[in-house]
């Protein structure tokens, strides 16, 4: 007698006597990787003879934190402004998880955390998240957003009563009021002392735990470094850096080598080997070196080593020297890019 196994939906099974066929399924095609978070493609957008976004290409991934730095006037507003649908750019494409940026925000998948705004008279706290996270379609409850943002016991208090370090714990609250996978945050610490500083990035810290991707943008570096996994230096335009604090650290900031000039002046000094620039503090000269090895052993040999000091760049000198321009009359150019 045959033996026959057919699964509905599939190819009829061929019947052989005595054995029991299995029927030819055929290869189902393999699932597409979700997109990301965030896609810039060779993005420009000038307001007039400023080229505020100029040839950006970047991606953000599901779930990280990225901290937005650059000086005023870098782009980073207007970055902002085109992620969330706010602008459109002049060539290129943004995408937000695969879409357009205003689908994203109509679908409820972005939240925004901006500056300024003018509170809304005789409205409590509790009624302006409530009314916030109703236009969400999956809105995580009232007390969890006041909860997540350390404002839980200012949920009665008219929002036009608050400090402006609870004002902006608000927005914060406002933000992630509808569970958005992406929250976007424009300085979100201005206006902050720095127990409340801390306390904010404890709350973001708590929300990108969850599987969220948040994008800051900060003047703090301090901040950017301790709380981002990766960090974009936007310099007129352009992305000059793109990478972990320690990798632009490392890249971009050297080693600095200090001591005392001991009155004997700072000639000859910049052809020292390995570095790259010099600082003269008072009376004590700060060498940015890519050798510092070298740089110690030629001080060394010529004596100059009263109270001589190592240490590694900081994040702050790094992105100075990332966005300086000494020659900006005379060369228009952008500074060096420095990638993963």
């Amino acid at each position: 007698m045959s033996h026959v196994i057919h699964v509905p939906g599939t190819p009829r099974a061929v019947r052989t006597p005595g054995v029991i066929a299995t029927p030819q399924v055929p290869d189902l095609p393999a699932a597409r990787p979700a997109p990301p978070a965030v896609r810039f493609s060779a993005v420009h957008r000038r307001f007039g003879a400023v080229h505020a976004i100029d040839g950006v290409d970047l991606e953000i991934s599901r779930g990280a934190t990225v901290a937005l730095l650059g000086r005023n006037g870098a782009g980073k507003s207007t970055a902002i402004a085109l992620l969330l649908g706010l602008d459109r750019p002049d060539a290129g494409e943004v995408r937000l998880f695969g879409g357009a940026p205003q689908d994203a925000v109509r679908g409820g998948l972005v939240g925004a955390m901006l500056q300024g705004g003018t509170p809304i008279p005789r409205v409590t706290v509790r009624e302006w998240v409530g009314f916030v996270a109703a236009t969400y379609p999956r809105p995580m409850s009232v007390a969890e957003a006041l909860a997540l943002a350390g404002i839980g016991e200012l949920a009665g208090r008219r929002v036009d009563r608050l400090s402006g370090g609870q004002a902006q714990r608000l927005r914060f609250a406002l933000a992630v009021a509808g569970n958005p996978a992406l929250i976007v945050l424009d300085e979100p610490t201005a206006a902050l002392d720095v127990e409340a500083r801390r306390g904010f990035w404890r709350s973001m810290r708590g929300y990108a735990a969850r599987g969220n991707t948040v994008l800051f943008s900060t003047h703090y570096l301090e901040e950017a470094d301790e709380n981002a996994d990766r960090i974009l230096v936007l310099d007129r335009g352009r992305t000059v850096a793109d990478g972990s604090g320690e990798e632009i650290r490392r890249a971009v900031g050297g080693t600095l080598v200090s001591f005392d000039l001991d009155g004997r002046g700072s000639a000859g000094l910049r052809t020292l080997p390995g570095v790259t620039a010099l600082e003269v503090r008072d009376d004590r000269a700060v060498l940015r070196s890519g050798d510092p090895d070298a740089t110690v052993l030629a001080l060394a040999a010529a004596g100059r080593i009263r109270r001589l000091a190592v240490t590694p760049a900081s994040l702050e000198e790094a992105f100075l020297n990332l966005t300086a321009h000494p020659d900006a009359d005379a060369d228009q150019s952008p500074s060096p890019a420095v990638t993963r």
